[in-house]
């Protein structure tokens, strides 16, 4: 297994976001928790336990929780500086699900699968803490995400040493993400994906709010040299010259894949052949559903 991402580093990068308390940038765990809390509101029936992992501000657990649908609900976080009074917390690791086989209902992923180096891992251990017909629901940064950025930065570097370096981690293609979901062992995969745009004044504010998300750089093989604001500044440029709008304000796309799988249970229906799909991840949850948690 390759280890892309430094765990520690995410670890650290995300206590320290937490410690400031940027609450601009938690515009998107919001908007995720909404549309996760959204499509779960569909689902004919309750979850008796449910767990959010790795949620940061907790959006998506109370955003959840208050569509009725979950009795009981536990947060799962890195640091016992995350824990909220409102909610049972246990601290783990990101990449180390601490929960017995078969304990919970559903379990609620919001922007953190997408920094384990074994994500077929991680999702085996969530499928194997889920009870027969046990849903989980997820929501994972994709291609696309942060492609403005990444283009910019790495233009610049080339201009100005000749060479680059990883600066923007690598995000999951939506074609792979069921076929993840498969080989971890869940049934009935839904994966569908919704594209947000969000706009700023230059490429300085995107990098702070990046910053107050915790997702710094966290890749192993990231640069060590230190950078110079002239190799911002003409990232900066760049980026206005290509992803500016009219008014001069550039623009930052966050590809936001949401999936679901549900653990193998002898009443769930038999599985579409490969690429038969036609089925929003909405639609298909709100027929999903029927059964007693």
């Amino acid at each position: 297994m390759e280890t892309l991402f430094d765990q520690d580093l995410l670890a650290r990068n995300r206590r320290r976001a937490l410690a400031k308390a940027d609450a601009r940038a938690d515009f998107l765990l919001d908007l995720v928790g909404r549309e996760m809390a959204d499509r779960l509101a569909v689902v004919d029936r309750r979850f008796e336990t449910a767990v959010e992992l790795h949620g940061a501000t907790g959006s998506a657990a109370r955003q959840c929780l208050a569509t009725g649908k979950i009795d009981a609900l536990t947060r799962v976080e890195t640091s016992i500086d995350f824990a909220d009074p409102a909610f049972p917390f246990i601290e783990a690791p990101l990449e180390i699900l601490p929960l017995a086989e078969q304990s919970t209902n559903l379990i609620l992923s919001p922007l953190a699968l997408h920094v384990t180096n074994d994500a077929t891992g991680a999702l085996i251990q969530m499928r194997r803490a889920l009870k027969p017909d046990g849903l989980l629901f997820a929501a994972v940064p994709g291609a696309g995400t942060l492609g403005e950025l990444r283009d910019v930065l790495l233009s610049a570097e080339v201009e100005l040493t000749g060479g680059a370096s990883p600066r923007v981690i690598p995000f999951a293609d939506v074609r792979d993400m069921g076929g993840l979901l498969q080989r971890a062992g869940f049934a009935l995969p839904v994966v569908d994906v919704e594209d947000y745009t969000v706009r700023y004044d230059s490429l300085f504010p995107l990098m702070r709010d990046l910053r107050a998300m915790g997702m710094a750089n966290p890749l192993v093989g990231r640069s060590r040299r230190p950078v110079t604001r002239g190799f911002f500044l003409r990232a900066a440029e760049l980026y206005a010259e290509r992803y500016s709008d009219p008014d001069g304000r550039i623009r930052a796309t966050f590809s936001i894949i949401y999936v679901s799988g549900w653990a193998p249970h002898e009443s769930q229906q038999k599985p579409l052949k490969p690429g038969s799909a036609k089925m929003r991840l909405a639609d298909a949850l709100r027929h999903a559903g029927g059964r007693q948690g």
